[in-house]
This record gives structure tokens, sequence and C-alpha cells, in this order.
């Protein structure tokens, strides 16, 4: 077979030669995007992934190119050669609207059937098909933009890190298997059978290490991997900046992060951010927005009326306030008219799948009206009123339950509500930390404490002695960012005082053996002169779906999975050959 490129000499990309090319001779190779034949004259839309060139083929090319030109159909693979020449109807909306490629010659370099969708901006087609294809899907402008940004995102992140004094370095993708937080994926040896590695769901001891080996400043742009479900901005595979520097304290960290942050939306968004960015503790986040990753684009803030109702004559109210919860509700203020009734009980269902009884409103349109004032006295119902500020053209949203149950609830109501009424402003961006977690959580199913973050975070020092008498009170030294309602990435700072690190692990209800088989090395290591050190990993995937104003980060990678962890393309996870699980000793065990 004829090697068609050869001798073909590309000119560049369609952006390069907007400018400075006007008749001189050059050759583009792309895809065919479009044809348009009318007779004695052929148009070729040509594509590559900056741009689209329109090519012209007419009576001054040979007949032999000409009918070649006739022969072109979509996604066909061309090399054409020809003049730049100034363009009669210009189209200002490509970024070659001015010019176009007076054809002298052609090779059609690959022919190609008809894609089972358009490669289009913005495709139609859904979901499963473009993923089953998802080499075409990546054909189309708005998914080549997003690729590309990604690359130079991650340029910008190297160059900055870089300019501050990181080092990048490489840590492992097989390692040891602590189940302390999300499932692992195992990955069995085929040297010591009944023996498995893991892949990790973060490089968090081999960084703090790195910090113990007085590498001082260290970078990764790293792919993790977590066995856990699925959402629009989770992945089991995904990528992670990565970073952990020594000597520093909380406002190091957080300003330097700062300044990352500041010159990504700068260099690929060519927006100014204002830092420093707010700070808010957990408790004050949870208070106000019922979430630990607000979004202060708009207001509905929480407001807790649990003094007002603790002995009213709703029993709902009553009940929950005796057994240790909280009545709180949300003002969303001058859109009753936008809150139908038939709307309110849609958002009533919506809460109810952050496990709540019930909504509880009041709805001041033309009238006041309420799902629960006719069993309050006139007292009550003023009180309430007071409470939650409510006006003409107001609606009052209230949860009554115990608090983590409200808060979720009330949380994501008010984002709901505001998604709903169309007021969230993607060019809004709002940045903040959240500072102060809380160090452990409790696990109603393990009945015990297990870490909010993980078991190498440092707790307050004022609160270490809580440890022993109420693990549920410690704060962490600890932050997140985040945007938008999203958190973005998070971190802090660590133990490294071996002690202490001994006791956090014995909080967590871990035997002596379990440390040692679990964390043995590390400990170990701590025993040899450890600086204090903390860091913070972002989702990068979770980033990109902000610089590129995208809904799901699958839009931001270029072979993501779906919702069952699968590959459409490929077909993976697959089943394997026999011979290749009794090389690693593995038996399969069949389900009923």
């Amino acid at each position: 077979m004829t090697d068609l490129f050869k001798g073909t000499k590309r000119t560049g990309y369609v952006k390069d030669i907007v400018d400075g090319y006007m008749g001189k001779t050059i050759t583009m190779c792309g895809f065919v995007q479009k044809r348009r034949n009318l007779g004695s004259l052929i148009f070729i839309d040509l594509r590559d992934r900056t741009g689209i060139l329109q090519c012209v083929f007419d009576e001054t090319c040979s007949k032999e190119t000409f009918e070649k030109a006739e022969q072109l159909r979509c996604e066909y693979v061309i090399a054409v050669t020809g003049v730049i020449r100034e363009r009669e109807n210009k189209n200002p909306k490509l970024l070659t609207g001015n010019i176009e490629l007076l054809a002298s010659s052609l090779k059609i370099l690959s022919v190609a059937e008809t894609p089972p969708f358009e490669i289009v901006e913005n495709s139609k087609a859904n979901d499963e098909i473009r993923l089953k294809y998802r080499y075409l899907d990546l054909r189309r402008p708005d998914l080549q933009r997003n690729i590309m940004i990604r690359s130079e995102a991650a340029k910008v992140t190297r160059d900055y890190f870089y300019e501050n004094g990181f080092l990048e370095i490489e840590t492992p993708i097989l390692t040891k298997s602590t189940p302390e937080g999300a499932r692992d994926y195992l990955v069995p040896s085929r040297v010591q059978k009944g023996k498995f590695y893991a892949l990790p769901q973060s490089p968090q001891q081999y960084k703090q290490l790195l910090m113990l080996a007085g590498m001082d400043r260290y970078i990764q742009i790293v792919r993790c991997f977590r066995d856990e479900d699925l959402r629009a901005d989770r992945q089991p595979e995904f990528t992670q900046i990565d970073l952990e520097m020594s000597f520093v304290e909380i406002d190091d960290i957080i300003s330097i992060n700062e300044g990352y942050i500041k010159r990504l939306w700068k260099e690929i968004k060519g927006i100014d951010l204002e830092t420093p960015f707010p700070r808010i503790p957990y408790k004050e986040a949870m208070e106000r927005f019922g979430s630990g990753k607000p979004d202060i684009r708009f207001g509905f803030e929480l407001q807790n009326i649990s003094e007002e109702v603790k002995n009213c004559g709703f029993k709902v109210f009553k009940e929950a306030i005796e057994k240790g919860g909280s009545v709180r509700g949300i003002n969303i203020k001058g859109y009753a008219n936008k809150l139908s009734r038939k709307e309110i009980d849609s958002l009533a269902e919506f809460a109810k799948t952050y496990r709540t009884k019930g909504l509880a409103w009041v709805r001041y349109a033309d009238e006041l009206t309420s799902s629960f004032f006719k069993f309050l006295s006139d007292d009550e119902k003023e009180a309430i009123i007071k409470a939650l500020n409510i006006e003409k053209g107001d609606v009052a949203l209230i949860i009554a339950d115990k608090d983590d149950v409200v808060f979720d609830s009330l949380g994501a109501l008010r984002c709901e509500v505001a998604k709903r009424l169309g007021i969230l402003n993607k060019d809004d961006l709002k940045f903040l930390w959240v500072v102060e977690f809380p160090l452990l959580e409790y696990d109603e199913d393990e009945q015990r404490f297990v870490a909010k973050h993980h078991p190498f975070t440092s707790p307050m020092d004022e609160d270490i002695e809580l440890l022993d008498t109420n693990p549920g009170k410690v704060r962490a030294k600890s932050y997140d960012i985040i945007l938008n309602g999203t958190e973005l990435g998070g971190g802090s700072l660590r133990i490294y005082n071996p002690q202490l690190q001994e006791k956090m692990f014995k909080t967590l209800g871990l035997s002596s053996d379990d440390i040692k088989n679990k964390f043995g090395f590390f400990i170990d290591a701590f025993k040899y002169g450890t600086p204090p050190h903390g860091g913070l990993a972002y989702g990068f995937d979770r980033l990109l779906m902000y610089l590129c104003n995208e809904e799901s980060i699958r839009d931001v990678i270029a072979f993501p999975k779906v919702q069952n962890a699968s590959e459409l393309m490929s077909g993976c996870p697959d089943v394997v050959e026999e011979k290749q699980l009794d090389e690693l000793g593995i038996t399969i065990k069949k389900e009923n």
C-alpha cells in the first residue's frame, strides 16, 4: 500500500494561518466538516483541533483534483494545498472567516463511514452513544477546547509551583491497602499469591514521608482511585493536584494556594480574582448554609427558630426539640409568586430524599397561608414571622428534625430553590475557605469514631485533651477551598508528633496490632525527626469543570467512566481468561 501522506508537509494548524499568509501557498491537513457542491464550485470546510478553514475547488484546479473533491464526505481525512486569499462572503463567527484556501491539489488520506452522530459543537446525541464512540465525540470543537484547556491548566500549575520552590516527585501507584476511607481498588500479586496491592486513593502517606525526607515542598499531578458510587463530579479514577509543604502554618498554605488559583483563572480565563478569599469556620457554615461547602452567591440563609417554637402547639416542632434536634427555616424573599403551592409540594418531595419526614411552610402572596399555622396561637405565629423576617412576597420553608437532617435537607433545599428560580450565575465566582472542620465523626454502622478527612490530620491544640473526653467536639487544623458550592480541594496541617499520631489511631478504635500492621512503617519514620508540615489536594477535574463552564467532569476527561464505573467504548471492566486467574491464584465465587 502507498503511504499517501509521504512527502506532505503541513504548514500549520488553522489558527496559525490567520495572519501573514495572504497570497502564500500552504498545505493544510484535517477532517472534512462539511461539503457544498455548487456544480462548478465545491466548498469544503476543513477542521482541525484549532478551527475551521474554508477550502475552494474551482476551474483553476486540475480535473483530477476536482473529481477527488467531489468524492469527499464528512470526516474524510485530507491534505489540501493551495493559496490563501480573501474570502468574498465573510463569516464573522469563524476565526478564519475573512480568508479561504483556493485549492490546487488534494490528497484523500483516509475515507470515513457516516458517523453515528454529527460531529458538531454542543451535540444533542445521547450520552451513551457519544461515550461508546468517544474517539468521535472528542473530535467535537467544544470537547477539544476542554482537553486543550486541561493541558494548559496542567502547564500553568507546574509553572506556578515550580516558581515557588516545589519539586515534582512521583509516588507509587501500587501501594498498601489501608481501608480507613473509601473502598480501595485491589490489584492481586502474581509473585506473592494471596497478597494484594491497592491503587492509591491519595499519595497521602508518601507525600508526608517526602517531608520527613527533607524535600520540603512537593507537587504532583497524580492519578488516584476510589471504588465509590459515581456522581456528576466523581469518577473511580481521577486526577489530583497534590502538594505538601514543611515548616508552615495554615496561613502559609492558604496564601500560596490563593496565589495559584488567582494565576490559574487569570491565565486560562483572563479573570482577575480578588484575594484573599473569605474564611468561615465549619460550624458557622453549617449554621448559616446547612453545608460544609456552601454556595454563597445567594442568600436564603438558615435561621434557627427552636427557641420560638419549643413550647408551641405544633407537635412536629415540639417533639423534634425534645429529642435534641432543632427547628430551622429559610426565607425565599420576594419569590412567593414564583413558588406556587404545587412547587412547594414538589420541594417537600425533594427534601424527603435527605431523610426529612416533611416540610413545613409559610407563604405570603396575596394573603398569608401556611401548612401549620392552624396549630399555633397568634403570638406563636407572630414570633415565627418575626424570627424568619417574613414579609409580603416571601416564602419560608421549615424543617424540624435531628440537626444533621435539618442541615442536610435545608442546605440542599436552598440550592435547589435557587436553581429552580434561575438565579444562579455561572460567571459569579464566589471562592471561600471553610476551616476548622470536626476532626472526627461518629459512624453508626461501625459504632466508632472515624476520621472526617484522614487519620493524619492534626487536631487544634486547644482541643487535644477532648480526644479522651469528647472526641466529637475536637476541631481539626483543616481547610477546604470552595467555589459556588463545590469543594475544589482540601487539606490540613498534619500530626508530626508520634505520640499524638498513635493517640489518634487509638481514638479511631485501632488496636496496637492494627496500627503496626497498617501503619507501622509510617509510625516508625516519625521517630527520626519530623518537620511540621501540611498540604492540600485539588480535584483537578473539578477545577476544569469551572474553567470550561461544564456541568460534569465527564466533559473535561478524555475517556471517562459512566455511572456503573464502566467505560462504554472499550467495554471495561470485563472477564479475563481462566489461565490469568490461575496465575494469580484467584477463583471467582459464583453468585446464587
